[in-house]
């Protein structure tokens, strides 16, 4: 049985394809903005990976999301193993509704304003404590995402006609959570397991996509100097966190994700992301000898393993 892997962009997928490679796992790669299927007709037997990323409109696949979902609609419906399906995919382009189902399930997540417009964005940050974050309600990797000192500042922005692009015309105002250290943290999860939690330096900027395609060599690239940037904690523990994630996780039908949160200085867990289209740092997993694209390879071999 073979492995459907949906996705957009084929620089995050050297890793994929290698580590599906190593274990011969069969594979046909969708990608979402070239491929030519007939929704009238049943899908192939198979298990579907869906790797579709909200920042899709950036590589100019502007429709590949809203396409995406309605094949993962047409996989589900003829009972077909989908691993993260619709549900993944439609949290995934809106933060909004992310925040609300991260709060249905009880976890604590930053004061969130929505405005559809510069009038109501700069209304709803005078009611915000300063500084506060702006962010576009679809963005990924961290796109657009801006702290703000002040209202004085954000009216600039919006004079100069800079703020942030949003594909969906809806800005976000949030708090700013303060970290002394200038970190976050991402939990890693696969097949609903908690796998690894990785320190993210935000010292440069929330631009934080650990994809090592990303890795260059500008100054205020997340990715550059990947090894400080990014680093496995060996030593987390936080149990009641990971079972919250978890059945959150679980939920919402999500398999494989990473969850970002931020620590304030009182030690009050944040989270503020959910990336169901995670990628994988090689220069931070090379110091545990741990793979989590090996993992996933695993993990999809013994879904089409169940499926026989």
């Amino acid at each position: 049985m073979k492995i459907y892997i949906l996705h957009e962009n084929d620089e995050w997928m050297p890793p994929f394809r290698e580590a599906f490679s190593n274990i011969g796992l069969t594979y046909v790669e969708w990608h979402m903005h070239h491929v030519k299927l007939d929704l009238q007709q049943p899908p192939p037997q198979g298990v579907f990976y869906n790797r579709m990323s909200a920042s899709s409109h950036t590589r100019g696949h502007r429709s590949a999301p809203e396409y995406t979902l309605a094949v993962l609609y047409w996989l589900e419906s003829h009972q077909r193993k989908v691993v993260n399906g619709s549900r993944a995919l439609d949290l995934e382009i809106s933060k909004l509704r992310q925040y609300q189902a991260l709060r249905v399930a009880g976890i604590l997540v930053p004061t969130t304003q929505v405005a559809r417009t510069s009038t109501e964005l700069l209304l709803l940050a005078s009611h915000q404590q300063e500084p506060f974050i702006i962010k576009p309600n679809r963005g990924g990797k961290g796109l657009g995402v801006q702290l703000v000192d002040s209202i004085t500042s954000l009216r600039n922005l919006i004079k100069k006609d800079q703020l942030p692009h949003s594909l969906d015309g809806l800005y976000l105002v949030q708090q700013f959570i303060h970290n002394p250290l200038a970190y976050i943290t991402r939990c890693e999860f696969i097949g609903g397991n908690f796998i690894y939690a990785v320190k993210v330096n935000t010292d440069r900027g929330f631009e934080l996509c650990p994809a090592d395609s990303c890795n260059t060599n500008l100054l205020n690239c997340p990715s550059t100097n990947s090894k400080d940037q990014f680093s496995i904690i060996k030593t987390f523990r936080d149990d009641t966190l990971i079972r919250q994630y978890q059945l959150f996780l679980q939920t919402n039908q999500i398999d494989i994700a990473g969850i970002e949160f931020v620590t304030d200085e009182q030690g009050q867990t944040w989270t503020y992301d959910v990336n169901t289209n995670t990628n994988y740092n090689n220069a931070a997993e090379s110091l545990t000898h741990f793979s989590a694209t090996t993992e996933i390879a695993h993990y999809l071999a013994s879904l089409t393993a169940a499926a026989l």
